[in-house]
């Protein structure tokens, strides 16, 4: 049998540096798309919208907070206190109002939500490859799903149009087995299947793409943009493919991955949460992105020509966290693409998938990047030519970090008023309605996914019926009041430490595990348990404020408890058992195509 090649023939591609300052490069308008545009002509109509009612939530809610603590005369607590409620209120409101959007999007079927790429009978004309960087991975499992996408493409007859090629960052030890494994698979598969390891592993995974880009990117025009954990069905990967051939002018499509593979209690957890809580939530992101979507790294297909113009990332001058690699690529790649005229779209479209971390403590590993490359995009908002939505998405991105210590300020704030005598947030009648709203605005958007998700059989029955649904909700919402606050100063201590100029290491991410010891659990949460003493020593001396406090010093307290039973195994098969965090969809579908559509089928963009 003759041996496969390696690696094709080069086919170089410049891939040029870019500038964040300075005058923007000039816009590249590809050939505009002909048929008619799914944005409508009241894109910016949604998005003052959706920024107005923020704002008129946030504001009408902080008036009554100040209306209520200046009732008894001004202190410094209380100015403290209004600084931090206005971000926190309006964060919490912008993410109501985007759930809002999608479930009415969704119930009235104004948006079909999830559904099946679209495909044409006209044969395709892009060649596409098909990239999976990995890092000291799992090797049988990332070769295993390489296998099931290579298939799935080859039953659609479209083997000789996609290319796999393995990435490799791994250490040498890893070489020897990953290149068995390439050479055994690379046999059997229809799809040619290239290997490629790096001695140097400059620029992480984008150096590592970057490096792919300007030595093979020239002989293709697309690349599909995976993880080690992703998996994609063969029809939604041709069907992309067909999209970027028929929109000359979109440089990237963005699917929505739904989580897959859980065997732990938190991964199941995980699994039904995105299943159940995610198509309100993306149907409202898609509604007023648009063509500036975000992207998120992996599960995309991408225009080679686009992505080597406009993609090629700097070295940020200065040390962490602002300074050095840029860490979170995707969303600052996609500003870069929009900046010259491309498009960038979301897609509502299913066989798309990706894997959860098995345990709190690998989630908050994954969460340590990602908290640091977001707070590095603090520092690129005000680059050069960056569209006003990607400046939004990467402010809400790092938002999503900085709200973490605002909450604990807070807590804290009210915890000094409550034990020098003044009246704390608690103590006050409209701060309680106040927080109230805050409440309903948080646990929203859940009771509008639970109400969208059983008002279809079809969808009620994916998600295990009646039954699975209740008793799934009824332990997510006291299980996620419960890990809320060990999340939030997990990320506090992140931050602090990236303040610091603590980087971020680059281990290999932990995909299965099956349980966790407490000896393993307790040195990563002792300021958890030591903050959760100090708020039980001091709950006789604010009673009133400790009431309110309870589930952030139950949570707290039992933080180790909760964090070993949801990493077993065990549990989760007791969860599925009985029926809870146990949805009976999401498995991707190897068989053959369905029927080709011909003609005029609605695409996702």
């Amino acid at each position: 049998m003759k041996q496969p090649a390696r690696l094709p023939a080069e086919a170089p591609i410049d891939m040029p540096v870019q500038q964040f300052d300075g005058p923007p490069p000039p816009r590249r308008i590809p050939e505009p798309w002909s048929g008619p545009s799914e944005d409508g002509g009241d894109l910016l109509a949604r998005r003052v919208l959706l920024v107005l009612l923020t704002a008129m939530l946030a504001t009408a809610a902080s008036t009554a907070l100040k209306e209520s603590l200046v009732a008894d005369g001004w202190s410094v607590t209380d100015a403290l206190l209004l600084v931090i409620f206005f971000p926190l209120f309006a964060l919490i409101s912008f993410g109501f109002i985007n759930a809002s959007i999608g479930f009415l999007l969704l119930i009235t079927g104004l948006r079909p939500g999830f559904m099946p790429t679209p495909r044409w009978s006209a044969p395709l004309k892009g060649r596409t490859a098909i990239l999976m960087p990995v890092h000291n991975e799992d090797v049988a499992a990332v070769y295993g799903r390489i296998a099931q996408m290579a298939e799935a493409i080859a039953q659609g007859g479209m083997a000789k149009h996609f290319d796999f090629f393995i990435l490799s960052d791994s250490a040498p030890e890893a070489e020897a087995e990953e290149v068995a494994a390439w050479r055994a698979l690379a046999q059997q598969l229809d799809c040619a299947l290239y290997y490629r390891r790096r001695t140097q592993n400059v620029g992480r995974k984008p150096g590592n793409v970057a490096e792919w880009i300007r030595r093979f990117g020239g002989a293709y025009d697309y690349m599909l943009m995976l993880d080690a954990d992703s998996l994609m069905g063969g029809d939604t990967i041709i069907g992309m493919a067909q999209v970027l051939d028929r929109r000359p002018a979109v440089a990237l499509l963005q699917t929505v991955p739904m989580v897959i593979g859980a065997t732990t209690l938190f991964q199941r957890w995980m699994q039904f949460a995105s299943h159940l809580y995610g198509p309100i939530s993306t149907a409202g992101l898609v509604w007023w992105s648009g063509s500036e979507a975000t992207f998120w790294g992996h599960n995309a297909l991408i225009r080679i020509e686009a992505f080597a113009a406009c993609c090629g990332l700097p070295e940020l001058p200065g040390g962490p966290p602002f300074g050095g690699t840029i860490m979170s690529h995707d969303m600052v790649e996609a500003a870069l693409l929009r900046r010259r005229g491309w498009r960038v779209h979301m897609v509502l479209t299913d066989a798309t998938f990706e894997e959860y971390p098995p345990t709190l403590i690998d989630a908050a590993v994954r969460d340590r990047r990602w908290a640091q490359g977001n707070i590095q995009h603090l520092r690129l908002l005000g680059a050069s030519g960056f569209h006003w939505i990607n400046r939004l998405q990467l402010l809400l991105g790092a938002s999503a970090y900085l709200a973490s210590p605002l909450w604990l300020l807070l807590i804290l704030t009210s915890i000094v008023q409550a034990l020098v005598g003044e009246p704390s947030l608690m103590n006050r009648g409209t701060s309680a309605v106040v927080l109230a709203v805050t409440l309903l605005l948080l646990f929203g958007p859940k009771l509008l996914s639970v109400i969208w998700a059983t008002a279809d059989r079809e969808r009620r029955e994916a998600l295990g019926g009646w039954r699975t649904i209740g008793r799934s909700v009824l332990l997510d919402v006291p299980l996620s009041m419960l890990v809320a606050p060990a999340i939030a100063l997990t990320q506090t201590i992140d931050l602090v430490g990236i303040a610091a100029g603590k980087r971020s290491a680059w281990d290999p991410q932990s995909r299965q595990r099956d349980g966790l010891a407490m000896r393993d659990i307790l040195p990563r949460y002792r300021w958890h348990l030591g903050f959760g003493v100090v708020l039980l020593l001091l709950s006789p001396l604010m009673p009133v404020t400790a009431l309110w406090l309870l589930p952030v010093t139950l949570g707290l307290l039992l933080s180790p408890l909760a964090v070993q039973w949801t990493a077993s195994a065990r549990a989760g098969a007791w969860a599925a058992r009985h029926a809870i965090f146990e949805p009976r969809y999401g498995q991707l579908r190897t068989a053959p195509l369905p029927e080709q559509r011909v003609g005029p089928a609605p695409t996702p963009v």
